[in-house]
């Protein structure tokens, strides 16, 4: 069931969207490495920066936080000593990383050629 906020449209062309500040979010590196990582499950923080090589904790937790924000990601705290932290995609979160997949599958397919291509450029510039 949908939660909009009445009268606000997605058109990240236009550039007072706020769909532009979602696209950003998503599509930016750690963003896309977070959510399709969740993908998998819910994960501890630890977890979570080790399965995303390079990954500094600070850039993890922002991310984090920017994720929930937008409700992608969920933060759940379960009450132990010390406090067991985890986090696991949202309903919108299972939707956007759906299409993240496709994109991942593509890179991962494609990756050889487009590597090829650089160099190709590189050589020839």
């Amino acid at each position: 069931m949908s939660q909009a906020e009445p009268g606000i449209e997605g058109d990240a062309f236009n550039a007072d969207c706020p769909g532009r500040t979602v696209l950003n979010h998503v599509t930016s590196r750690w963003g896309t490495l977070i959510l399709v990582s969740l993908s998998e499950g819910p994960m501890r923080f630890s977890t979570l920066r080790d399965r995303i090589g390079g990954i500094s904790e600070k850039m993890l937790a922002q991310n984090l936080r920017v994720l929930a924000r937008d409700g992608f990601v969920e933060r759940t705290v379960e009450p132990s000593t010390p406090p067991k932290v985890s986090y696991a995609l949202t309903e919108l979160g299972t939707e956007v990383t759906f299409y993240l997949h496709g994109l991942m599958g593509w890179i991962r397919s494609r990756v050889g050629d487009i590597v090829f291509a650089q160099r190709h450029h590189d050589a020839h510039t």
